[in-house]
């Protein structure tokens, strides 16, 4: 009965330090992860599909770096360091840089609300009672007779 809050004692702090591990333990980073957002300092292509020897070396870099232990920013970071901002496939989200995301949101909306304001316009101009046509063609007595007899026609 004694050892009864000693064991608990000791099972309680080995999960606390299981738990502490645990949470310490960052998600491995591998090359597929890091290599479609870098790009090949020679070919100017993402190094995911980029295929050259140049390319080839520039993976075993990476994979040299994920062995270290470090992370995916710390790996960008240290790309960047060596060859500069431009090995980077995607622009940095600060200064004028932002406008390679801003720019083509911004037109999208432009399209679309300029398609709203139109759209009515255009079919209020293409239908026939906008025109001041009546919405169904009026057809003279001659012209009715002179089809029935077409239809009677092509009916035998």
């Amino acid at each position: 009965m004694r050892r009864l809050p000693a064991v608990l004692a000791l099972a309680l702090s080995l999960a606390l330090v299981a738990a502490a591990a645990a949470a310490a333990a960052q998600p491995r980073t591998t090359l597929s992860d890091v290599e479609d957002e870098v790009m090949c300092d020679t070919c100017n292509v993402p190094l995911n599909v980029a295929d050259s020897p140049r390319a080839d070396q520039e993976r075993r870099e990476i994979r040299d770096l994920i062995a270290r232990g470090l992370t995916k920013d710390q790996i960008k970071a240290e790309l960047r360091r060596r060859y500069g901002p431009q090995v980077l496939a995607l622009p940095p989200d600060r200064g004028f840089s932002l406008a390679a995301y801003g720019v083509p949101i911004a037109a999208v909306l432009l399209l679309l609300a300029t398609t709203a304001v139109l759209l009515p316009r255009w079919r209020r101009r293409g239908s026939p009672t906008a025109r001041g046509a009546p919405a169904v063609a009026e057809v003279s007595a001659a012209d009715a007779a002179r089809l029935d007899e077409d239809l009677a026609r092509w009916d035998r």
